[in-house]
Protein backbone atom coordinates (compact mmCIF):
# COMPACT_ATOMS: atom_id res chain seq x y z
CA UNK A 1 0.00 0.00 0.00
CA UNK A 2 3.27 2.52 0.82
CA UNK A 3 3.07 4.96 2.95
CA UNK A 4 0.71 7.53 4.17
CA UNK A 5 0.72 10.53 6.07
CA UNK A 6 -1.22 11.39 8.02
CA UNK A 7 -2.62 14.79 9.68
CA UNK A 8 -4.43 14.42 13.45
CA UNK A 9 -6.09 17.28 14.99
CA UNK A 10 -5.98 16.85 18.94
CA UNK A 11 -7.30 17.94 22.47
CA UNK A 12 -6.06 17.47 25.34
CA UNK A 13 -6.46 18.93 28.93
CA UNK A 14 -2.77 19.56 29.81
CA UNK A 15 -2.63 19.25 34.25
CA UNK A 16 -1.35 16.42 34.09
CA UNK A 17 1.24 16.27 31.85
CA UNK A 18 4.86 16.87 31.52
CA UNK A 19 4.70 19.14 28.52
CA UNK A 20 3.88 17.79 24.48
CA UNK A 21 7.35 16.76 23.71
CA UNK A 22 8.95 13.31 25.47
CA UNK A 23 11.30 13.93 28.34
CA UNK A 24 14.63 12.40 28.42
CA UNK A 25 13.81 10.83 32.48
CA UNK A 26 10.35 9.46 30.74
CA UNK A 27 7.68 11.97 32.32
CA UNK A 28 4.15 11.27 31.18
CA UNK A 29 3.73 13.67 28.25
CA UNK A 30 1.12 14.03 25.13
CA UNK A 31 4.06 12.90 22.60
CA UNK A 32 4.63 9.85 24.57
CA UNK A 33 1.20 8.73 25.24
CA UNK A 34 0.51 9.08 21.42
CA UNK A 35 3.35 7.02 20.84
CA UNK A 36 2.57 4.45 22.93
CA UNK A 37 -1.08 4.30 21.59
CA UNK A 38 0.46 4.13 17.66
CA UNK A 39 3.06 1.11 18.69
CA UNK A 40 -0.14 -0.45 19.90
CA UNK A 41 -2.14 -0.16 16.75
CA UNK A 42 0.78 -0.59 14.42
CA UNK A 43 3.84 -2.44 16.36
CA UNK A 44 6.07 0.59 14.54
CA UNK A 45 7.73 3.56 16.71
CA UNK A 46 6.29 6.49 14.51
CA UNK A 47 8.24 9.65 14.39
CA UNK A 48 5.62 12.73 15.37
CA UNK A 49 6.10 16.32 14.10
CA UNK A 50 3.76 18.68 16.21
CA UNK A 51 2.63 21.87 15.22
CA UNK A 52 3.53 23.47 18.82
CA UNK A 53 5.63 21.85 21.24
CA UNK A 54 3.33 23.26 24.82
CA UNK A 55 4.61 23.72 28.13
CA UNK A 56 3.96 21.84 31.11
CA UNK A 57 0.19 22.41 32.23
CA UNK A 58 -0.95 23.78 28.95
CA UNK A 59 -3.98 22.58 27.29
CA UNK A 60 -4.65 22.55 23.33
CA UNK A 61 -8.61 21.88 21.67
CA UNK A 62 -6.66 22.10 18.29
CA UNK A 63 -3.39 20.86 18.12
CA UNK A 64 -1.89 19.00 14.82
CA UNK A 65 0.35 16.31 14.58
CA UNK A 66 1.43 14.21 11.55
CA UNK A 67 3.46 11.04 11.13
CA UNK A 68 4.16 8.62 8.16
CA UNK A 69 2.94 5.04 8.35
CA UNK A 70 2.64 1.67 6.25
CA UNK A 71 -0.52 0.78 8.37
CA UNK A 72 -3.71 -0.28 7.00
CA UNK A 73 -5.79 1.70 9.21
CA UNK A 74 -8.38 3.71 6.68
CA UNK A 75 -7.69 7.27 7.51
CA UNK A 76 -11.15 7.84 8.75
CA UNK A 77 -10.72 5.22 11.28
CA UNK A 78 -7.71 6.52 12.95
CA UNK A 79 -9.58 8.75 15.87
CA UNK A 80 -11.39 5.80 16.68
CA UNK A 81 -8.66 3.61 16.41
CA UNK A 82 -6.72 6.03 18.81
CA UNK A 83 -9.02 7.24 21.13
CA UNK A 84 -9.63 3.42 22.25
CA UNK A 85 -6.11 3.29 23.26
CA UNK A 86 -5.35 6.66 24.54
CA UNK A 87 -6.37 8.13 28.13
CA UNK A 88 -9.13 10.08 29.02
CA UNK A 89 -7.12 12.99 29.04
CA UNK A 90 -5.91 13.04 25.38
CA UNK A 91 -8.06 12.75 22.39
CA UNK A 92 -7.86 12.50 18.63
CA UNK A 93 -11.10 14.54 16.96
CA UNK A 94 -9.75 14.48 13.18
CA UNK A 95 -7.77 12.61 10.76
CA UNK A 96 -6.99 12.79 7.24
CA UNK A 97 -4.04 12.49 4.29
CA UNK A 98 -1.67 14.88 3.76
CA UNK A 99 0.77 14.94 0.91
CA UNK A 100 3.94 13.17 1.83
CA UNK A 101 5.64 16.27 2.24
CA UNK A 102 3.33 18.09 4.35
CA UNK A 103 5.07 18.94 7.98
CA UNK A 104 2.86 19.97 10.57
CA UNK A 105 4.96 22.62 12.72
CA UNK A 106 6.87 24.38 9.25
CA UNK A 107 3.93 24.38 7.06
CA UNK A 108 1.67 26.62 10.04
CA UNK A 109 0.67 29.98 8.88
CA UNK A 110 -0.89 30.82 11.98
CA UNK A 111 -1.25 29.81 15.64
CA UNK A 112 -4.14 31.15 17.76
CA UNK A 113 -3.95 30.69 21.94
CA UNK A 114 -6.28 31.78 24.10
CA UNK A 115 -6.28 32.32 27.80
CA UNK A 116 -8.13 32.89 30.57
CA UNK A 117 -8.40 34.90 34.04
CA UNK A 118 -11.01 34.13 36.29
CA UNK A 119 -11.61 37.31 38.43
CA UNK A 120 -14.09 35.49 40.60
CA UNK A 121 -13.56 35.91 44.42
CA UNK A 122 -12.86 32.25 44.81
CA UNK A 123 -12.28 29.70 42.62
CA UNK A 124 -14.95 28.30 39.79
CA UNK A 125 -14.51 24.70 39.93
CA UNK A 126 -15.72 24.20 36.49
CA UNK A 127 -12.75 26.46 35.04
CA UNK A 128 -9.91 25.80 38.02
CA UNK A 129 -7.97 23.94 35.80
CA UNK A 130 -8.83 26.12 32.67
CA UNK A 131 -8.21 29.66 34.46
CA UNK A 132 -5.85 31.33 36.41
CA UNK A 133 -7.64 32.17 39.47
CA UNK A 134 -6.70 36.04 39.51
CA UNK A 135 -9.15 37.61 42.18
CA UNK A 136 -8.57 41.21 41.22
CA UNK A 137 -10.23 44.12 39.72
CA UNK A 138 -8.80 44.98 36.23
CA UNK A 139 -9.00 47.77 34.05
CA UNK A 140 -9.74 46.37 30.61
CA UNK A 141 -9.64 49.59 28.33
CA UNK A 142 -5.91 49.99 29.27
CA UNK A 143 -5.32 45.80 28.95
CA UNK A 144 -7.16 46.79 25.46
CA UNK A 145 -4.66 49.84 24.53
CA UNK A 146 -1.88 48.01 25.38
CA UNK A 147 -2.56 45.02 23.26
CA UNK A 148 -3.14 47.04 19.95
CA UNK A 149 0.49 48.11 20.49
CA UNK A 150 1.46 43.80 20.43
CA UNK A 151 -0.05 43.50 16.82
CA UNK A 152 1.96 43.29 14.29
CA UNK A 153 5.81 42.27 13.21
CA UNK A 154 7.72 43.15 16.33
CA UNK A 155 11.15 42.07 18.21
CA UNK A 156 9.32 39.99 20.88
CA UNK A 157 12.81 39.15 22.79
CA UNK A 158 11.37 41.20 25.72
CA UNK A 159 8.43 38.90 26.10
CA UNK A 160 10.67 35.74 25.42
CA UNK A 161 11.42 32.93 28.42
CA UNK A 162 15.53 32.30 28.41
CA UNK A 163 16.18 28.72 27.51
CA UNK A 164 14.96 28.93 23.89
CA UNK A 165 17.29 28.53 20.78
CA UNK A 166 15.75 30.37 17.72
CA UNK A 167 17.19 32.35 15.22
CA UNK A 168 15.17 35.14 15.49
CA UNK A 169 13.02 36.63 18.10
CA UNK A 170 10.60 38.92 15.57
CA UNK A 171 7.48 37.50 15.26
CA UNK A 172 3.89 38.98 13.82
CA UNK A 173 1.05 39.06 15.96
CA UNK A 174 -2.26 39.21 13.58
CA UNK A 175 -4.50 39.35 16.80
CA UNK A 176 -4.19 40.40 20.21
CA UNK A 177 -8.01 40.71 21.66
CA UNK A 178 -8.82 41.35 25.31
CA UNK A 179 -12.42 40.43 26.20
CA UNK A 180 -14.40 40.80 29.27
CA UNK A 181 -17.12 38.26 29.56
CA UNK A 182 -19.19 38.15 33.28
CA UNK A 183 -15.73 37.41 35.46
CA UNK A 184 -13.59 36.27 33.15
CA UNK A 185 -11.38 38.13 30.63
CA UNK A 186 -10.25 36.00 27.59
CA UNK A 187 -6.93 37.03 25.87
CA UNK A 188 -6.97 36.02 22.74
CA UNK A 189 -3.50 35.80 20.80
CA UNK A 190 -2.81 34.86 16.72
CA UNK A 191 0.41 34.60 15.11
CA UNK A 192 3.06 33.52 12.72
CA UNK A 193 4.71 32.13 15.78
CA UNK A 194 5.77 32.25 19.11
CA UNK A 195 8.70 32.45 21.63
CA UNK A 196 9.09 30.23 24.58
CA UNK A 197 6.57 31.45 27.20
CA UNK A 198 5.61 34.37 24.81
CA UNK A 199 2.19 34.32 25.32
CA UNK A 200 2.21 33.95 29.24
CA UNK A 201 4.83 36.69 29.32
CA UNK A 202 2.42 39.13 27.29
CA UNK A 203 -0.65 38.02 29.67
CA UNK A 204 1.35 38.63 32.58
CA UNK A 205 2.49 42.06 31.94
CA UNK A 206 -1.12 42.99 30.79
CA UNK A 207 -2.32 42.13 34.27
CA UNK A 208 0.20 44.44 35.49
CA UNK A 209 -1.14 47.18 33.06
CA UNK A 210 -4.54 45.95 34.45
CA UNK A 211 -4.21 46.67 37.98
CA UNK A 212 -2.45 50.08 37.16
CA UNK A 213 0.90 48.69 38.27
CA UNK A 214 1.78 49.90 34.89
CA UNK A 215 1.11 52.26 31.98
CA UNK A 216 0.26 50.88 28.74
CA UNK A 217 2.84 52.20 27.42
CA UNK A 218 5.45 50.19 28.98
CA UNK A 219 4.51 47.63 26.21
CA UNK A 220 5.93 49.52 23.72
CA UNK A 221 9.14 50.36 25.42
CA UNK A 222 9.78 46.69 26.04
CA UNK A 223 9.24 45.98 22.64
CA UNK A 224 11.76 48.85 21.51
CA UNK A 225 14.80 47.53 24.46
CA UNK A 226 14.31 43.81 24.32
CA UNK A 227 14.33 44.07 28.28
CA UNK A 228 12.82 40.99 29.77
CA UNK A 229 12.91 42.30 33.08
CA UNK A 230 10.52 45.20 32.67
CA UNK A 231 7.85 42.75 31.24
CA UNK A 232 5.54 41.00 33.85
CA UNK A 233 6.06 37.97 35.41
CA UNK A 234 4.80 34.55 33.28
CA UNK A 235 1.22 33.96 34.27
CA UNK A 236 0.69 30.44 35.09
CA UNK A 237 0.39 27.53 32.20
CA UNK A 238 -3.36 26.44 33.63
CA UNK A 239 -4.94 29.25 31.95
CA UNK A 240 -3.34 28.56 28.45
CA UNK A 241 -4.68 26.61 25.43
CA UNK A 242 -3.71 26.12 22.15
CA UNK A 243 -6.89 26.79 20.12
CA UNK A 244 -6.05 26.06 16.82
CA UNK A 245 -3.35 26.15 13.96
CA UNK A 246 -4.13 27.56 10.42
CA UNK A 247 -2.44 26.04 7.62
Amino acid sequence: MGQKNIKLTLAYEGTDFSGFQRQAKGERTVQGELEKALVRLTGVMPKIIAAGRTDAGVHAQGQVVNFHTESRIPTDRWPTALNSCLPADLIVWAAEEVPAGFHARYQARAKTYQYIVSRRRWPDLMLRRFSYHYPYSLAVDAMRIAAEWLVGEHDFKGFSAAGASVATTVRQLYQVEVEEQDEEVYFTLQGNGFLYKMVRNIVGTLLLIGEGKQPPEIVREILRVGNRQAAGPTAPPEGLTLIKVDY
